[in-house]
Formats: structure tokens, C-alpha cells, sequence
């Protein structure tokens, strides 16, 4: 197929293109470039990639970027609740205007086949802290990053009626490993760092749940779901991720500990916390057949490895943060 990703420069996207490109589509990315573009190198000189400079919220080059198109894979996002929450309005206008936008004009112009990754967040603090929810629970959105990623969820199932459309938002657990476009501000990886480099961790909230997958396997799912029958994703939320994968932030500490085991770690304990959720994966499992390749221990010592390697040592710096 001819595949449009959005933000395919980004943390997951870097790690999508090289394997669509192996499936032999014909990937074109279309990102600003807000974090650099040097996790694109990799796959620049490949015949079957193209890249498109722009914003997502640019109509004219949205409907440029869509020329030929067959399936989309919509990434690009201000993504996480601490940058939302620093530019409200600009989240508002990337992640809900430019999307219903995107959302229209593919329909317009014939793309058949549009996933959307949205966020386990969603859910946000569980009713019944021993149940897990599914895709069938209560979505209770609790930060502006997590209202834009439902609210873009309730108008791509509205729009699927049948016919050539087919749409799939995909609600991904935290993601964690390395990636061709790092991140150092995601809890595997931000602990795994903390602990090894600066040799102390303060962590808020240490007893409540959140899932998690590896970037990789983030990848994968999307990758399944585009070679996936239409009759099996079409119109049809999935969580993604492995409900063996659901984990305190104390249980993370411990995972990690072997790897910094002179790291002091401190917990404030907080009452309330407005993310508590523990999500089965039940459902991809069943329908699609996926499962993990990697779990957060093999993430762990990724990452671990990676800091001890030396390749990367300026941990601190933006370009590793959203």
C-alpha cells in the first residue's frame, strides 16, 4: 500500500517506517521536525520513502501529503499530559482540530484505511482497583491529552458506516525501549536512567498501576492491524499491549534496582493519583493474534545498556523529552 505517518519522525513513527518498508509499502512521513529528523537517516535513501516537511494542521499540505494515498497512520500529536498542559491551545489545535480535519479530508479523497493511536490514559483512574478495564469500561479522561485522544476515538467510530472506510483507534499502554528517536521522559526509561546516572529516583505514587509496552512491539501492532482484514479491525477500538505488562512504579524500582543497586530512591506516597488503571489486552490477543516480543525487564536492560554504552551522554538533554 502508499502509507501516509503522521509524525513518522517521532518515537514510535521512527520505528514503524523501517518495518512497513520491509513489508514493501511505500511509506511517506510527514512530520515538522519539532525533535529533529536525524531518526529518519536510516531509512532516507530507501526507494519506497518519501518525506513531506509540514504541519499536520496545514490543510495544504495535509491534501498534498494525502495524494495517493491508501491508509494512514495518524502519530503526530503534542503528545503527553506535561506538554499539553504547557500549550493548551496548541494541543487543542494539533491534537483535536488537525485531526477531525485529517479525518475529513482522507474520507474525501478515498484513503481506505485509518489508525489512529490513541492512549490507555483514557481510562484514567479505575472505578475497582482489582478489575481490570477493556475496551468495553468507562472512558474518564482526566488531562487535556487524554480529552483530545477520546474525543478524536468517539468521532472516527461515528464516521465508519460500512463501505471502503475503515477506521482503528489503537489505546497503546506507556511505551518504553529504545528507539531511533530516543525519549528519557517515559517511565521505564526515565527510571532506568535516573537511577543509573544520577544514582537517585524520587517517585510519586509508587502504588498505582499503569501498563506497558516496548516501542517496537507498539510498531508491530500497528504494522498488524494495516495487514489485518478489513472485517476484523474496521470500526473496532483495541487496547495494545499485554495484561501480564501492568506494573506499580514500585514494582518498576525493583525490576531496575539490580542494574543501580546503589541508587537511593525515594517515595512520596500519594492518596490520590489522577492515572489508576490496570488494562487487559485481551481482545488484539483474540482477534488479531498479537502478542509481546518484549517485556519491561527486556526493556530495562535495554536501556541499561544503551546508558552504559556511552553512545548517548547528555541524558538531559530537550531533544530526548517531549
Amino acid at each position: 500500500m502508499n502509507i501516509l505517518i503522521t509524525g513518522g519522525a517521532g518515537y514510535i513513527g521512527s520505528t514503524l517506517v523501517p518495518l512497513l518498508l520491509s513489508d514493501g509499502h511505500s511509506v511517506r512521513v510527514l512530520d515538522t521536525l519539532l525533535h529533529g529528523g536525524d531518526s529518519l537517516l536510516g531509512v532516507w535513501s530507501h526507494p519506497g520513502f518519501e518525506f513531506i516537511r509540514g504541519d499536520v494542521s496545514d490543510r495544504k499540505t495535509v491534501q498534498d501529503a494525502l495524494a495517493g494515498v491508501e491508509a494512514v497512520v495518524h502519530l503526530a500529536a503534542i503528545v503527553g499530559d506535561p506538554a499539553c498542559s504547557r500549550q493548551p491551545e496548541l494541543a487543542r489545535s494539533v491534537n483535536l482540530q488537525a485531526s477531525l480535519d485529517l479525518i475529513e479530508v482522507s474520507q474525501r479523497v478515498g484513503v481506505r484505511q485509518f489508525i489512529f493511536a490513541s492512549t490507555c490514559s483514557n481510562y484514567g483512574k479505575m472505578k475497582n482497583p482489582d478489575q481490570y478495564v477493556d475496551e468495553r469500561s468507562e472512558l474518564s479522561p482526566v488531562s487535556l491529552y487524554a480529552e483530545t485522544k477520546v474525543a478524536i476515538e468517539q468521532a472516527l467510530l461515528k464516521s465508519w458506516k460500512g463501505g471502503d472506510w475503515s477506521p482503528t483507534p489503537l489505546r497503546f499502554a506507556t511505551i518504553f525501549g529504545v528507539s531511533a528517536r530516543m525519549r528519557f521522559d517515559l517511565t521505564v526509561n526515565e527510571f532506568t536512567m535516573e537511577m543509573l546516572t544520577k544514582k537517585e529516583l524520587l517517585v510519586y505514587g509508587e502504588q498505582f498501576w499503569r501498563p506497558y509496552i516496548h516501542v517496537r512491539d507498539a510498531a508491530r501492532a500497528i504494522q498488524l492491524v494495516l495487514n489485518s482484514p478489513k472485517e476484523t479491525v474496521a470500526g473496532k477500538v483495541f487496547n495494545v499491549g499485554s495484561t501480564e505488562e501492568n506494573f506499580q512504579k514500585q514494582q518498576l524500582v525493583e525490576m531496575i534496582r539490580p542494574y543501580a543497586p546503589d541508587a537511593i530512591v525515594k517515595f512520596v506516597r500519594k492518596e490520590e493519583d489522577p492515572r489508576d488503571y490496570r488494562v487487559s489486552f485481551t481482545r488484539i490477543t483474540e482477534d488479531l493474534g498479537f502478542h509481546i516480543t518484549r517485556k519491561v525487564s527486556d526493556g530495562i536492560e535495554e536501556v541499561a545498556n544503551l546508558i552504559r554504552s556511552g553512545v548517548i551522554k547528555d541524558f538531559d538533554n530537550g531533544r530526548y523529552r517531549n
